[in-house]
């Protein structure tokens, strides 16, 4: 099946298909409704979609053939807290944050707000809560990052050992397993907060980490695009190294990393805190080539002037060649690039806001 690219939006999920020459927009599911996330198999035969309808709560939905059809799952819940008050309730799922693959067919990780891990093997038909990660003693440090509930948004699955998983959460910073989620430790020592007091700037458990990736090729290399800066860590998680070299700014959301060269790295740029959009009104790529020695601006085919689009974390992707990228941006264009992102064509202006887009 040729390569798709979905596009999870404000007001619904669009399918747009690749022929030889551009994309095609395929399909469109739920319309109207806000989508926030999808997952497809290499196959794009079964793919989910998670939804957060405010007041009506968070849904999953699972389609099998390609989407065309869709089935609502059971979504994943909190087992009720063991405290003695049999009056207790558990907490609730406010939202989906990141959705992958687990190393094995129909396996899955889910993370969600607050910040949660959850485990299913059966393609979604049963989900199983990570108690150790919800239980480290650290969680009482944890904080949300923008918005009230703490989220883990990233999740990386090894490709050497999917028992070795790193997710990210806002704010916590890093944490790796390596047994398959029985256990965790911190993985985010030399990660920086700029906005706390000096002496916990360097706390690894505060750390807000907008969005984590590992390369598949090198997978001891990791980058963080951090609410204060860009990190690299080339020691597989020992420590992280801050980048300073960032033309534009070293504050944004998504970083996205070639699958075949660990030095290369693209990250959408914007200004901070409270603004929170394009720096100058200019729509830029930032890509290293080097591990972060230096930066292309790229900025041919992106809007350079009055431009408020704001590039959420999973709203910048790279397809498995390296070379074809898509971002999607909260004013409802999405932008595609088939060199690396030297330029950028425009696929559509006028979609609702983007949330999160991804290859298959």
């Amino acid at each position: 099946m040729a390569e798709r690219l979905y596009v999870a939006s404000k007001k619904g999920l669009l399918i747009y298909q690749r022929d030889a020459k551009r994309w095609r927009h395929a399909s469109t599911a739920f319309i109207g409704s806000p989508v926030s996330l999808s997952l497809a198999s290499p196959d794009n035969k079964t793919v989910f979609a998670a939804l957060n309808l405010g007041h009506f709560g968070t849904k999953l939905h699972r389609s099998t053939d390609g989407g065309v059809s869709w089935t609502e799952l059971a979504t994943p819940k909190f087992p009720k807290e063991d405290g003695g008050d049999k009056d207790a309730k558990a907490p609730t799922v406010n939202g989906i944050w990141s959705m992958e693959w687990a190393g094995k067919p129909g396996a899955l990780w889910i993370g969600t707000a607050p910040a949660a891990l959850f485990y299913s093997g059966d393609n979604g038909e049963t989900w199983t809560h990570n108690d150790a990660l919800w239980s480290l003693p650290s969680r009482s440090k944890w904080m949300g990052g923008g918005t009230v509930d703490t989220a883990l948004h990233s999740i990386c699955v090894d490709p050497r050992n999917s028992n070795r998983v790193g997710v990210a959460v806002s704010c916590r910073g890093v944490t790796l397993t390596e047994d398959g989620g029985k256990s965790w430790r911190v993985a985010g020592h030399g990660l920086r907060a700029e906005f706390m007091p000096p002496d916990q700037q360097y706390d690894p458990d505060i750390q807000d980490a907008h969005m984590i990736v590992q390369c598949p090729a090198d997978p001891k290399v990791w980058w963080i695009q951090h609410h204060n800066g860009i990190f690299r860590s080339g020691d597989d998680l020992k420590s992280w190294d801050e980048i300073h070299t960032a033309p534009v700014s070293k504050f944004g959301f998504p970083v996205a990393v070639h699958p075949k060269n660990a030095d290369t790295a693209w990250f959408a740029p914007a200004q901070k805190d409270e603004f929170r959009y394009p720096v100058d009104g200019k729509v830029v790529v930032q890509r290293t080539r080097d591990g972060g020695k230096s930066f292309d601006v790229l900025r041919e085919g992106l809007p350079q002037e009055n431009a408020f689009d704001l590039v959420y974390r999973h709203a910048l992707v790279v397809d498995d060649t390296g070379e074809r990228l898509a971002m999607g941006s909260t004013t409802g264009s999405v932008w595609t690039s088939d060199n690396g992102g030297e330029t950028w064509a425009l696929l559509s202006a006028h979609l609702p806001p983007v949330n999160a887009l991804r290859f298959a």
